[in-house]
């Protein structure tokens, strides 16, 4: 073993705080179980309205997206009413912790670390995108010469960049399986660079569990509509399998450590069922009239009823279950091309909202919370809405209709709560965001809703995710002299930056996040 790392950080991407906690207390996540035992544990929470889009960047930041720039995969170009694909390298306004604890001379090795950009001027090494969910760039090292020494040692993740897709029982085995390969191939490189030695700060993060939770929370959920036993039967818990398997590899790589070397885990956001009403959210916008159709469509139209697609969806799935395994084998290409187009149509389609012509729009942020932009003059090309009290009272009169609308199949509220943005956050880039976050309630399926503003409006969620994230999470910090117990607080993903900096003995300039005190108490202890 070489020198001693001071921190080791490993991150379970969307891992399910409640399902760690209970496959940790019987016995099936052992490495977990046996940091909870040993070290201090709490709770985390993610961002309002942003802990599906901006959790890592807000991780690795310390600040909101207020101030870093990045609140989706998908954003509002300022200026205009269109929608670009925004890169982290390229939109990030604010650096990442490990920036700060590389200038300061302190040697890192960042790997696999979700929507990171790679830094320039590493003090030690950085792979980014060797197996991640969120893919932008593709697999790139810091140094670059890195690249061919990792593909040649380890070759590529199974599963690099989006997971997406309609399967059947065999992909799903399929699937899993190159999960956990994965995730073992996963370890195994971690210790590679571990055994380097001389690290003050590593940190490797699996997010197979990210995509597992996304594409099988069905297979694990008995109560999820698209649950079938016979599908169960073949292929099993797919997200169970995944969990232990990077319980395992975390086992695995912590043998490469001693008892000098602080232990950080995080779970930063998790996972349940995917019920949201956000695809119905266009025409809510246009029932209530403060966004307008496109001039060739003015009058608002509920999503058209299950007819066509509907039949030839599941005369596929019927028919496919009675022919011979061996034709489906040979089948199986043109199967999933007929799915791709079924599930998810190739021309991205026609625009439901004319952004210019209402008093606001629908801006892409996640499923879990809308996004709403108002119109506003002097901000938008052709704002419609004037700043001050017009704006105030539209904002009241848009939550208010939302909070009044119902699921029509439980007669509860589909939104949990609006939440004004400037209300909670702050920062030079707050008009890079959404002006309203509609919290969905997501605690049932959603086919039909109505309030005595928009009537009924009816429709049907058919992506292939049945998982989304939730906002809450689970960390641990094992090391010397922090004493074992549960904090009885809940901590910000905020606070993990200017803590893990505080900790080398670093301040992090001007952090939205505050240290989490229970544990920068033994900073001389690990900087020294």
């Amino acid at each position: 073993m070489g020198q001693l790392t001071k921190i080791l950080f490993l991150g379970f991407c969307a891992g399910e705080r409640d399902l760690i906690l209970q496959w940790a207390e019987t016995g099936e996540l052992p490495t977990i179980r046996s940091l909870l035992a040993g070290g201090l544990s709490g709770k985390s929470m993610g961002l309002p309205g942003f802990f599906v889009g901006s959790t890592w960047e807000s991780f690795s930041t310390g600040v909101t997206p207020a101030r870093h720039g990045i609140h989706c995969w998908e954003q509002l170009r300022p200026g205009t009413y269109d929608m670009f694909r925004c890169y982290t390298g390229e939109n990030y306004k604010h650096e990442p912790f490990w920036d700060d604890l590389s200038r300061a001379g302190r040697r890192v090795a960042i790997l696999d670390v979700p929507l990171s950009a790679p830094s320039k001027n590493m003090n030690g090494i950085q792979l980014v995108e060797w197996g991640a969910h969120d893919a932008q760039y593709g697999f790139q090292t810091s140094p670059p010469s890195l690249a061919k020494e990792v593909v040649a040692r380890f070759g590529s993740h199974p599963w690099r960049g989006n997971c997406d897709a309609s399967r059947d029982a065999d992909d799903f085995k399929v699937f899993r399986d190159g999960l956990v390969r994965g995730i073992a191939t996963k370890a195994e490189l971690t210790k590679h660079f571990l055994r380097q030695g001389g690290w003050d700060f590593f940190a490797q993060v699996f997010t197979e569990s990210h995509c597992v939770g996304h594409q099988c929370w069905h297979l694990h959920d008995p109560t999820h509509p698209w649950h079938k036993k016979e599908m169960v039967r073949i292929v099993g818990n797919p997200v169970k399998d995944v969990y232990v398997a990077i319980d395992a590899a975390m086992g695995r790589i912590l043998a490469e450590v001693d008892d000098d070397t602080t232990v950080v885990f995080l779970a930063g956001h998790g996972m349940g069922p995917k019920y949201h009403a956000q695809f119905l959210l266009d025409q809510i916008l246009l029932r209530l009239g403060v966004a307008k159709a496109p001039k060739a469509d003015t009058k608002a139209q509920p999503p058209p009823p299950p007819t066509l697609m509907n039949k030839l969806n599941s005369a596929l799935g019927w028919g496919w279950q009675q022919l011979p395994a061996q034709m489906r084998k040979g089948l199986k290409p043109m199967r999933r091309l007929v799915r791709s187009w079924i599930d998810d149509p190739p021309t991205r389609p026609k625009p439901t909202i004319d952004p210019a012509a209402g008093q606001c729009f629908m801006v892409t942020n996640n499923f879990a919370h809308g996004g709403i932009r108002i119109n506003l003059i002097g901000r938008e090309p052709e704002g419609k809405v004037s700043p001050g009290k017009e704006f105030d009272n539209l904002c009241l009169e848009i939550t208010n209709d939302l909070l009044d609308i119902v699921n029509v199949q439980t007669g509860k509220p589909i939104v949990r709560r609006v939440i004004r943005t400037a209300e909670m956050y702050h920062g030079d880039y707050l008009n890079a965001l959404p002006d309203i976050l509609v919290e969905w309630t997501n605690d049932a399926p959603v086919y039909a809703v109505s309030s005595k503003k928009i009537g009924e409006i009816r429709g049907e969620y058919r992506y292939c995710r049945s998982g989304d994230h939730t906002p809450h999470g689970l960390f641990i910090v094992k090391g010397p002299s922090i004493p074992p117990g549960k904090l009885d607080r809940t901590v910000s993903i905020l606070d993990f930056a200017p803590t893990l900096t505080a900790m080398l003995g670093i301040h992090l300039p001007d952090p939205d996040g505050t240290p989490i005190t229970e544990v920068v108490g033994q900073t001389q202890l690990i900087a020294s």
